[in-house]
């Protein structure tokens, strides 16, 4: 066993020393090897346990000494043994210097003075990164909140609680404040956040309702997407309850709620019990999964497709404790229109089949 200490992140103290490039030297993760930990390479062992880790980055990481091994700098070759303590330090740079201000219309649902709850279309990155340093959900609040309380600069430490899937539609809370920034990220910490999605999955759930308690991590191979681990040390705790809400025999329409929040919880989760989001093409669902081999039905779900071009998921309710007025407020937001289209479609088939399906046993 190991314990992984993920810290949050630090983004310095003024008064700090800083390198070359401007930023506090921080922590990111501290590792403490157990007893049992059979000698690996370093570089081997971080790539299976740093989300996004690759040889080519871990290699880098070591050769500029920004991992180290009971105190000192290591080598790609080391090998890991028990009771080591493996410390990483924060290598980027504050993503504050990438945020550009840009005008961009916002779907506010609530604002006062502490915080904000945004109706996100699909199709927006929330967080600039890596190819994505323009037209996401923070330049679009860096230009709104530079005329309010919180100036450019001030995001994302002061902003994003948390974050949902750039194809996934719903409602996202932000912070405008330090105190509210704490206030809420304590609470989903402590799993104390409503938090309701609709989706619409592949196949016909065999209950009613359920839950899925299965640990979510990087894909082991593919580091750019999740998957799930049973057993063993790989990935975190992660909780996903369901409900079904309507069926259509080859689909199913479903309510999720989650307890945790890891990275594609709900799509890697449902595909996991062998029901993966309706057109989601990193998780399998962008092809036929459930039904017949007719050119009709084919064509019906290539039209549905066309209709909702990314996977049927929508962030419909969000509730948490208000961090200044110390009271229960929660919010609720309708399904896009190009989701309900495909739900009423899906709908009609499914009236459409169980009515041939009578009149061909009255005729009998």
């Amino acid at each position: 066993m190991i314990e992984l200490n993920e810290l949050e992140e630090d983004w310095g103290d003024p008064e700090e020393e800083t390198d070359e490039e401007g930023t506090a030297p921080t922590e990111r993760m501290r590792i403490q090897i157990g007893k049992k930990q059979e000698p690996i390479r370093i570089d081997k062992f971080l790539m299976n346990h740093m989300e996004g880790a690759t040889r080519n980055k871990v290699q880098q990481m070591l050769d500029g000494g920004f991992i180290t091994v009971n105190g000192k700098e290591t080598k790609a070759n080391y090998k890991v043994r028990p009771n080591d303590e493996i410390i990483i330090i924060e290598t980027r740079k504050s993503e504050t210097e990438e945020i550009i201000p840009e005008e961009m219309p916002l779907n506010i649902v609530y604002e006062d003075d502490a915080l904000m709850v945004i109706n996100k279309p699909d199709g927006i990155v929330v967080h600039p990164g890596c190819g994505n340093y323009t037209g996401t959900l923070v330049n679009g609040l860096a230009f709104y909140l530079q005329h309010d309380t919180v100036e450019p600069e001030g995001l994302p430490r002061v902003g994003l609680v948390h974050r949902i899937d750039k194809d996934t539609s719903g409602l996202l809370l932000i912070a405008k404040t330090p105190e509210a920034m704490t206030h809420l990220a304590a609470q989903f910490k402590k799993h104390t956040v409503h938090r309701r999605y609709i989706a619409l999955v592949w196949g016909d759930l065999p209950e009613d309702e359920g839950t899925i308690h299965v640990n979510v991590g990087r894909n082991l191979r593919f580091r750019k997407i999740m998957d799930t681990f049973p057993d063993g040390d790989h990935g975190k705790d992660a909780i996903t309850h369901y409900k079904v809400l309507e069926r259509f025999n080859y689909v199913t329409l479903v309510e999720l709620r989650l307890e945790t929040g890891r990275t594609h919880q709900i799509r890697i989760h449902m595909k996991s019990i062998g029901h993966p989001l309706f057109n989601d093409a990193t998780y399998g669902g962008d092809h036929i999964v459930k039904g017949t081999v007719f050119n009709k039905y084919k064509q019906f779900v290539e039209n549905c497709f066309k209709v909702l071009p990314r996977h049927a998921l929508h962030a419909k309710e969000l509730g948490f404790m208000h961090p200044v007025k110390n009271e229960w407020i929660q919010f609720s937001s309708e399904l896009p229109e190009e989701m309900t289209e495909v739900i009423e479609k899906w709908r009609t088939y499914t009236k459409g089949m169980t009515r041939q399906l009578k009149e061909k046993l009255d005729n009998q």
